[in-house]
């Protein structure tokens, strides 16, 4: 069993005991959060693995899959965070904010870590997302590619009635998907987004129904998989870097990606 770091120290868990299982077959990896008992509520145990999974998911892979087991995707920070005891062997909240501000900060990189390797370009992430996806479980939804939701899927952005901001990653493609004056909205009412609005205001490509929901994420990762590689990953690169480029250098982008597939492509015949 693969180890990860919590929190930067020097304890180990294993994936099981963050609360994860990581299966890879071919060119599809799965991460299941594995906690369904606490509806998958995260830990920094849970942020350090999936930053371990990042750091070693084998080369072949080209699309990873996360979904929760259970009812619910995530239900959110595990909220014995929040307690003086914390998590065991975790700490807490209350012991963490005794750092400094620059260590502090530090501590709240680490735990990005596990979320910003999700939008790689070699790599296409997809979240299955049924029941609850709440604060942390959203933005771990968001930090993919592509959201396929079970109709009962509920979203909502809990951190800012929590007195705290959402800061695993996800303010920006909210942002991105819904802009800026409905990503207030829903952030500072932390109201829920059910399925059917989801998709309508773009935070999700697909819903179905909730037993239809692995073969639908089964049939868009062969659908991806068609693409060949080399291919996919320069055009996931344009499209990433698109929002902050001007017409004339997302052309000049274009140019240069293109120029390298024609080589790659013809120098082979």
């Amino acid at each position: 069993m693969a180890e990860a770091t919590i929190g930067g120290g020097a304890e180990q868990v294993s994936f099981t005991e963050a609360g994860l299982r990581f299966e890879v077959d071919g060119e599809i990896a799965t991460i299941t959060l594995d906690r369904p008992e606490r509806r998958n509520a995260q830990t920094f145990a849970t942020w350090s693995a999936l930053a371990d999974i990042g750091d070693t998911l084998p080369g072949q892979v080209r699309v990873v899959v996360i979904r929760g087991e259970g009812p619910s995707f995530s239900a959110g920070i595990d909220l014995r965070m929040f307690t003086p005891e914390g998590v065991p062997g975790q700490g807490s909240f209350a012991a963490v904010a005794t750092l400094d501000g620059p260590a502090l900060e530090q501590r709240i990189a680490q735990a990005q870590r596990g979320f910003l390797w999700l939008r790689r370009p070699e790599i296409v992430s997809v979240a299955a997302v049924q029941g609850h996806a709440i604060g942390a479980g959203f933005q771990l939804a968001l930090a993919c590619d592509l959201r396929v939701l079970a109709d009962d899927a509920q979203l909502c952005m809990k951190e800012p009635a929590l007195g705290l901001v959402p800061d695993l990653t996800g303010t920006k493609p909210l942002v991105d998907l819904v802009g800026p004056s409905r990503a207030v909205e829903i952030c500072l009412t932390a109201r829920t987004v059910a399925a059917e609005e989801a998709a309508r205001i773009g935070l999700a490509e697909l819903v179905v129904a909730p037993g239809e929901l692995t073969e639908a994420v089964r049939d868009l990762a062969a659908a991806l998989l068609a693409t060949p590689r080399d291919a996919a990953t320069a055009t996931k690169r344009l499209l990433h870097g698109a929002p902050g480029r001007t017409l004339e250098e997302q052309s000049a982008a274009e140019r240069h990606e293109q120029a390298a597939r024609v080589k790659a492509l013809f120098a082979r015949s």
